[in-house]
């Protein structure tokens, strides 16, 4: 089981750089940076995951993930890099598919483009983004970076994602491009997304049992869109509350429902030392090897 650890990064929690060197030198697999752009001073929205349903203060201070892991990449030679999500409707498809491409050669193709559409109404309002067909703006930017990254004279018509024909470089390093992984948590919608057009899926409190209902129904819906599943890769995040990480059970349990890496997210990272929370994390490598 491949064990990577992702961070919502502040300026309380230190270099990047530093952090992903430190999480390569402890044998994680891959590191892996949050995103969210801008925090609405008003909204209605309510925080499922907080008791007074208020959005962290943090969501105003993360920090940048491709800044963040392109200095990473210069710190690091082997670990991969992530970002754990992207919010790809809110940024321009053709300055994202240039940036991707940039990191995806600086790092000698370690990059992974964890994308998905978004939680937050108010947030994705700011940014230009209909919320209610923000699933649709997230396809067809996949489709339309793939287009970009592979032909030399690259176009898109969809129904939001529009440009002609243009040229763009660098090329990423790895051929068609970096791994799409989407990060979408809710399996009755996402399961015909990763099928569709995903290389991968990496959801948020996906149980054991549940990957393993859903995975043979995504590999099969993967095969009635024309692509091979065997190419698909099923990942999932645990938010950390503890230093300990998943049990040894649980990760065996993973692993046999097909699940290949788990990504540990420390919840203090936006506001503690991230280079101790990847030492603290570190057992969880040595006890994955050994299963």
């Amino acid at each position: 089981m491949k064990i990577g650890i992702s961070m919502l990064l502040t300026e309380k929690t230190g270099n990047a750089g530093a952090i992903a060197r430190e999480a390569e030198n402890l044998g994680f697999e891959s590191f892996w940076v949050a995103e969210h752009l801008v925090m609405p001073v008003s909204y209605s929205t309510w925080y499922a995951r907080g008791k007074d349903g208020k959005v962290p203060e943090f969501y105003a201070s993360l920090i940048d993930p491709f800044i963040a892991l392109a200095t990473a990449a210069a710190t690091t030679r082997t670990i991969k890099l992530g970002t754990g999500i992207c919010l790809l409707p809110e940024r321009n498809v053709i300055e994202t598919a240039k940036a991707v491409a940039s990191l995806d050669l600086y790092s000698g193709g370690r990059f992974i483009f964890g994308v998905g559409a978004g939680w937050f109404p108010e947030e994705a309002a700011i940014m230009g983004v209909d919320f209610k067909r923000r699933w649709l703006h997230l396809r067809e930017s996949v489709e339309a970076l793939r287009e970009l990254w592979t032909k030399e004279e690259a176009s898109y018509a969809g129904e939001i994602i529009k440009f002609p024909a243009v040229r763009l470089h660098p090329k990423p390093v790895q051929k068609p491009g970096p791994p799409i992984i989407l990060g979408a948590h809710e399996p009755k919608h996402a399961m015909r997304r990763v099928a569709r057009y995903a290389d991968g899926w990496c959801p948020g409190g996906l149980t054991p049992m549940q990957a393993g209902e859903c995975i043979p129904q995504i590999r099969s819906m993967a095969r009635e869109f024309g692509r091979d599943p065997d190419r698909l890769e099923f990942s999932v995040l645990q938010m950390a509350a503890s230093i300990a990480g998943p049990s040894d059970e649980m990760i065996a349990q993973y692993r046999e429902a097909g699940v290949t890496r788990i990504v540990v997210l420390p919840i203090a990272s936006a506001e503690s030392d991230g280079v101790s929370l990847v030492r603290e994390l570190a057992p969880l490598v040595t006890r994955a090897a050994k299963l």
